[in-house]
């Protein structure tokens, strides 16, 4: 019998399951954590749509946006404020929660405020940054580098499990084409789908022109809706996105990250297809 990937292993992620062919889960926040009021709000309004269309929701935020083309470049609220806003949302709103990770000394710090832990493209070959956040016990989601075949993945995924990570997704979020635009491979979902992870498809990232307005990474949202559908076409285990209330002023990624007043529209689309 043809099937389009591999089933997965399922991950847990704060009571969230995914992978197993289960439905597809939803990993959406803002770029950069910028304020307390700013993370509260995304989370919730995310989690209230999430809840309205039946899709089980991570949200995800960064404290520090450490991979910055400019010395310009704003970062983010730093790791101590930023994880304490993370854990809020966390404990008080109980929505499972995702960051980032630069790293090897933040993981034990972020561990008690976070479910999941995020290695970001630029980051994925560390050995000693994937060895650490796999070493805190916490699930791991691994974005392909924009400069890796899929297949590179598999190996990335079995450095991970040696050190001991408790599950392990795969993000594919884009791959350099020239030198300011991504492409988005299809045939990535089913390749990573190979290592029996749970497959994350980015769908924000991948619409990045990085470096072409002055020092900072421009893109174009438009695709954003096309490349989602794409994904949970080839049975993607979770979207990911990054959404904004006002993204005209982000600090990062103003170009693709989705509006938060636009987003219901959006969840409706691809669950009125994809449900």
């Amino acid at each position: 019998m043809f099937e389009l990937r591999k089933k997965s292993s399922i991950v847990e992620v704060g009571g969230v399951r995914l992978g197993g062919n289960e439905h597809w889960v939803l990993i959406a926040g803002p770029c950069a954590i910028e304020n307390r009021d700013m993370a509260l709000e995304t989370a919730g309004k995310i989690s209230e749509l999430a809840s309205k269309y039946g899709i089980p929701y991570i949200f995800k935020g960064s404290y520090d946006k450490a991979n910055r083309l400019s010395v310009n470049s704003k970062r983010g609220i730093g790791i101590e404020e930023g994880l304490e806003i993370l854990g809020e949302i966390k404990d008080d709103l109980h929505i499972p929660t995702l960051t980032d990770i630069h790293d090897t000394y933040s993981p034990k710090k972020a561990v008690k405020y976070v479910d999941c832990l995020q290695i970001p493209a630029f980051l994925c070959r560390q050995t000693d940054i994937v060895a650490a956040a796999a070493r805190t016990g916490l699930p791991l989601n691994i974005k392909k580098g924009q400069f890796l075949a899929p297949q590179d993945m598999l190996h990335i995924a079995e450095k991970a499990r040696e050190s001991g990570a408790s599950g392990i997704m795969l993000t594919e979020r884009g791959t350099t084409f020239g030198y300011r635009d991504l492409v988005v491979d299809m045939r990535s979902i089913p390749l990573m789908a190979e290592s029996g992870c749970p497959i994350v498809a980015d769908v924000s990232h991948c619409q990045q022109k990085p470096g072409n307005t002055n020092g900072s990474t421009g893109g174009d949202r438009r695709f954003i809706p096309h490349i989602a559908l794409a994904a949970l076409a080839l049975e993607v285990d979770a979207i990911y996105i990054e959404v904004h209330p006002d993204p005209k002023n982000a600090i990062s990624d103003k170009d693709t990250q989705y509006p938060l007043d636009e987003f219901g529209d959006f969840l409706e689309l691809l669950v009125n297809r994809y449900r």
